[in-house]
């Protein structure tokens, strides 16, 4: 009986998915961008696997800049304690566990000033086992919003994000109360907003207090929270596929 095997660069077992190794090694011996593309590359390579690691976007945020339009490319030393930070992180990236459908699922929000992510995550029995980590960058106009809606947008991006993973399940959301007090008050909403609340009853969500941290995965998840990266990285691999395997 095979134990574990190889699909589209990830380890499947019975404890869940993790890195192919091979393919790190290959990461982990990159030398250090001499170029725009070279760093697209690296980028590309290393976000394949975003999802198990903590902090990408922020790890990975002075990489980024480098790509924006009339940037001078100066990789400087702070750009190579982030590259290397990055091949770290991914040697010591964590196994993902697939999500057990007969428990809730249950995600912790947060926003910053320039970045909005959640992490998505089960209680099994009394462990918390991460399942997905996203995050992106706010635009221009999205990093002046009041941080009552960029708890929002946190909540509407991660909805939309994982969306397969919720809809017809118990979705446990914490987050900062005011945030939806705010968006069910509002009178004369914006059509932003009323997209929102359309979006937000499409799932069977319990909102509670995240600052409450009365819940063992909110904590533990809490510690987690990852922040954007500001290019959109390739990451629509369809997990769906690898957590379905048995």
């Amino acid at each position: 009986m095979v134990d574990q095997g190889l699909i589209l660069g990830h380890i499947v077992s019975s404890t869940g998915i993790e890195v192919d190794q091979a393919k790190i090694n290959v990461i982990k011996s990159l030398p250090y961008p001499a170029s725009v593309q070279e760093i697209l590359s690296f980028l590309g390579h290393a976000g394949f696997y975003r999802r198990f690691i903590k902090d990408f976007s922020k790890i990975t945020q002075l990489l980024c800049k480098l790509l924006q339009k009339d940037a001078a490319f100066e990789f400087d030393e702070a750009c190579k304690l982030a590259f290397n930070k990055l091949k770290d992180s991914l040697t010591s990236a964590p196994i993902i566990q697939p999500p057990n459908w007969e428990l809730s699922f249950e995600i912790m929000c947060d926003a910053s000033n320039h970045a909005i992510g959640a992490v998505l995550g089960q209680l099994v029995g009394r462990d918390p086992h991460v399942i997905y980590y996203v995050s992106r960058m706010l635009d221009s106009a999205q990093s002046n919003y009041t941080t009552t809606k960029k708890e929002l947008l946190a909540i509407v991006f991660v909805l939309e994000k994982i969306c397969p993973y919720l809809l017809g399940t118990k979705v446990i959301v914490y987050s900062d109360h005011a945030a939806l007090k705010y968006l069910l008050s509002t009178k004369n909403a914006k059509l932003r907003h009323i997209r929102w609340i359309l979006l937000l009853e499409e799932f069977d969500l319990t909102i509670k207090d995240k600052k409450g941290g009365e819940n063992l995965v909110a904590d533990h998840l809490s510690r987690l929270m990852t922040e954007g990266d500001s290019i959109p990285l390739k990451d629509k691999f369809s997990d769906e596929r690898l957590l379905a395997t048995q």
